[in-house]
């Protein structure tokens, strides 16, 4: 296997193992998206040799801390305790404007269908309940025109999701007028352009840092820390944002 088609393995034993996944790549084959040929599950599948079970997931353009079981039965086990609340998650995310130090974000978020694979999903089920709490780890004001302002601001987070819905963290810093820097779904356009002519960053600047869970053999707690590719920590240096 080619080195550039292995993950970095953060964690791994006879039950779990846990990578960081990259910007860009899918968890697994997915029709949203189904003309890509690389995927998480596959490459890792091949670099371990054993078949492995996601217990979560990430967004295609998210980068971060993905953990996968080796059994059905580790994987039902770990899917309890995100059902339970037991799983803690912490992300890094650059975002335009200045927010709030430290504020909790209780919008409930409706589903979000895709047109192929949803096809036949309930359409008029009820908005989900979704929280996101989230503390300001450092901010700057730029000295460059982004739309209709001389100067530009953004600010880095550290977001802490209580729940998971699709795009919950995205969707949500879009609701509080602060969208994710380099999200061409919820993002703002000038932004993402800005920040890709800029700073050569072509990806969603949003980073799973940190998974906490309670292992489900040993029942002791095992933190994950995945630390960030060079496009994002080139974006945090020249904007001078510190974590």
């Amino acid at each position: 296997m080619d080195e550039e088609e292995s993950l970095e393995i953060l964690y791994q034993d006879e039950h779990l193992v846990a990578v960081n996944k990259p910007s860009g790549l899918l968890v697994h084959r997915s029709w949203i998206d189904k003309y890509e040929t690389r995927f998480a599950l596959q490459i890792l599948r091949e670099q371990i040799g054993q078949y492995v079970y996601p217990v979560h997931r990430l967004d295609k353009p998210t980068s971060g801390v993905l953990l996968f079981a080796l059994s059905k039965e580790i994987a039902r086990d770990l899917s309890l305790q995100i059902q339970e609340g037991i799983f803690e998650k912490e992300y890094l995310a650059v975002v335009r404007g200045y927010t709030d130090d430290k504020a909790k974000i209780d919008y409930a978020l409706k589903e979000v269908l895709d047109k192929m694979t949803d096809a036949k999903a309930n359409t008029d089920k009820e908005a989900q309940e979704a929280i996101t709490s989230y503390k300001k780890l450092s901010q700057i004001e730029l000295p460059f025109a982004v739309g209709k302002y001389v100067t530009t601001r953004y600010s880095l987070l550290k977001l802490s999701p209580t729940t998971g819905r699709k795009h919950q963290l995205r969707r949500h810093m879009k609701d509080i007028l602060h969208p994710i820097v380099g999200d061409t779904k919820y993002g703002r356009h000038e932004h993402n352009v800005f920040f890709r002519e800029k700073y050569n960053s072509h990806r969603l600047l949003l980073h799973a840092s940190k998974l906490s869970i309670i292992h489900p053999i040993s029942q002791r707690p095992l933190v994950f820390e995945a630390g960030l590719d060079e496009v994002f920590h080139h974006v945090l240096k020249e904007c001078q944002l510190e974590y």
